[in-house]
């Protein structure tokens, strides 16, 4: 069987995963998270994290409406994956009721949330990559960072300062995934169009790790 053809049988959602594998990977363990997860860094920092979320999502999310109806992106838009009110209840209880003072985005962050508006405007293919590989690893990846969250920093479980990584409106996060893959294989979207797509996934995951990096300069451990 040649490429083309094995190219053709294999579910989108399967070759967009495993290009992006290494860039995920990189994110994944870059030396901030592994010390945010590690406990080796304070709440300010996990703080900090969650300020640069905040942005990110309110690109995502300030664009949800506008591309419901869109062919491509419109059957991603969930209102249960919604974060902005989740994140924003976060940072009043880690900053305090006057949380948005003095709230300014790293560099990195500056300019992925600008890529995620770009998208959102001019290209829907790009937009549901970007969606996928913040969402689908809100729902798995995130769930390791509430969890440490909590043990090292003492929120409550699934409380005020980890609300972020609690989907109230997902019951079954494994079932919720598996037919957001099978929106990605039904995605309204030809060959060419979905290597794209791929594309600006991989390139998603180097924003992603721009912003640890950024972070972790933020956040040395001391020597």
């Amino acid at each position: 069987m040649d490429a083309t053809a094995t190219t053709a049988a294999t579910p989108f959602s399967t070759l967009i995963r495993v290009a992006s594998h290494q860039q995920h990977t990189e994110a994944e363990t870059s030396t901030f998270m592994s010390d945010l997860l590690g406990g080796r860094l304070g709440v300010d920092a996990f703080t900090r994290y969650t300020e640069q979320l905040w942005f990110v999502y309110r690109a995502l999310e300030g664009a949800s409406e506008r591309l419901r109806e869109d062919p491509v992106a419109g059957p991603f838009i969930r209102n249960e994956l919604a974060r902005t009110p989740e994140l924003e209840r976060d940072l009043a209880h880690l900053r305090g009721a006057d949380w948005r003072t003095g709230l300014e985005p790293l560099p990195a962050t500056a300019a992925y949330a600008a890529r995620v508006e770009e998208c959102a405007r001019e290209w829907p293919g790009g937009f549901v990559a970007h969606h996928y590989t913040r969402y689908l690893g809100d729902l798995s990846g995130g769930q390791i960072i509430r969890d440490k969250a909590e043990k090292t920093w003492g929120f409550s479980r699934k409380g005020d300062g980890v609300r972020f990584y609690v989907f109230e409106g997902i019951a079954n996060p494994a079932a919720f995934k598996r037919g957001y893959r099978e929106l990605l294989d039904a995605v309204a979207a030809d060959d060419l169009e979905k290597q794209r797509i791929i594309d600006e996934c991989k390139r998603a995951f180097d924003f992603n790790g721009a912003v640890f990096r950024e972070l972790g300069a933020e956040f040395p451990l001391s020597a």
